[in-house]
């Protein structure tokens, strides 16, 4: 996601959570954005001299954020924005996924491991149906038993059990492919989106 993205994402959330509850603070904010306190700060502050919202200030020093009509039209396009890009990523990720898939065929892949256990993963899973793909294991952070379309998660240190031919990478975690390496993957059997 490119920085611009990211404060419309910022500001999206922002006018949303303030829509919900025009009283709430910006330490309430920060925790459920899961960004800086002073962060939240700039982005009110900006929000306030476009003319999106308006700050009152009510009695015992608390503070009330009410969303102008040009704040709700702005709400509207980021929305509007944020939508049509999540459709894009998720057709581009589609597109890499079938890719790879075709070429784990071609090569005569039979068994496939999963590696992540997010949204990316879940369009992976879905993907296989239909094809002559077998997914053996599903790779997160930690074993969960059932958690994943009723078939286990297997934590890092479990793959070296599991039997298969290929590995999706369905992970925007940094260093991925490194971790998957150390833990005896061959390269040409990774298969990234």
């Amino acid at each position: 996601m490119n920085g611009r993205m990211q404060q419309d994402e910022i500001s999206l959330k922002l006018l949303d959570n303030i829509a919900k509850e025009p009283q709430t603070t910006q330490r309430t904010l920060a925790d459920d954005l899961g960004i800086a306190l002073g962060l939240v700060n700039a982005y009110l502050k900006r929000l306030g001299k476009k003319g999106y919202i308006k700050i009152t200030t009510l009695p015992r020093n608390r503070i009330k954020y009410i969303i102008t009509p040009k704040g709700f039209a702005e709400k509207t396009k980021l929305t509007y924005t944020y939508m049509n890009y999540s459709l894009e990523y998720f057709k581009e990720a589609r597109s890499k996924i079938e890719d790879a898939y075709k070429s784990m065929i071609e090569n005569g892949c039979k068994t496939v491991i999963i590696w992540g256990d997010g949204e990316l993963a879940e369009l992976c899973f879905i993907s296989t149906r239909g094809l002559p793909l077998n997914v053996v294991g599903i790779v997160g952070s930690k074993r969960i038993e059932n958690g994943f379309f009723g078939h286990n998660i297997y934590s890092v240190e479990d793959v070296k059990a599991l039997s298969f031919d290929a590995v999706i990478v369905a992970s925007i975690e940094k260093k991925i492919l490194e971790t998957i390496k150390e833990h005896g993957v061959v390269s040409e059997n990774i298969y990234s989106l």
